[in-house]
């Protein structure tokens, strides 16, 4: 697979309408959810890059999360329209780096912020230099 020259978008925004399946007995979504909603937009700005996870696992770059923090604000609910702003904040040798806020679009509330932190390893788990090209111009 050829990648591309340089990674051009650094934020990228997608709308998640949670399931029944991701709430709790009174229709709020569980806290164990945001994770994967965090998950979903960093695939999705890689995606905007012109990549898919696959692309970079079939040539031996794996990105598995180091760390990860979640601060919930408010409940989101049940078949709510949401909108997740997930950003890609520092990128070095070994790690990238995304911040994620969630909001309720409409009215423009915060429900939940977090941040992670990916490190990048060879398919034996050993560390791996990140690939040249997921470095922003600015580094």
């Amino acid at each position: 697979m050829e990648f591309p020259e340089k990674t051009t978008v650094q934020s990228h925004k997608i709308t998640i309408v949670p399931r029944y399946c991701e709430t709790d007995q009174g229709g709020v979504i569980h806290h164990g959810v945001f994770p994967i909603y965090f998950e979903m937009g960093r695939t999705e700005l890689l995606r905007a890059n012109g990549l898919a996870y696959k692309d970079l696992e079939r040539e031996g770059f794996f990105m598995v999360v180091a760390e990860l923090h979640v601060k919930y604000r408010r409940p989101a609910f049940y078949d709510e329209q949401l909108e997740l702003v997930t950003e890609c904040t520092r990128v070095t040798a070994a790690r990238i780096e995304h911040s994620y806020k969630l909001f309720r679009p409409g009215l423009g509330l915060l429900l939940a912020e977090g941040s992670s932190v990916l490190a990048c390893v060879d398919g034996e788990g050993k560390p791996r230099r990140v690939p040249e090209f997921m470095y922003p111009d600015s580094n």
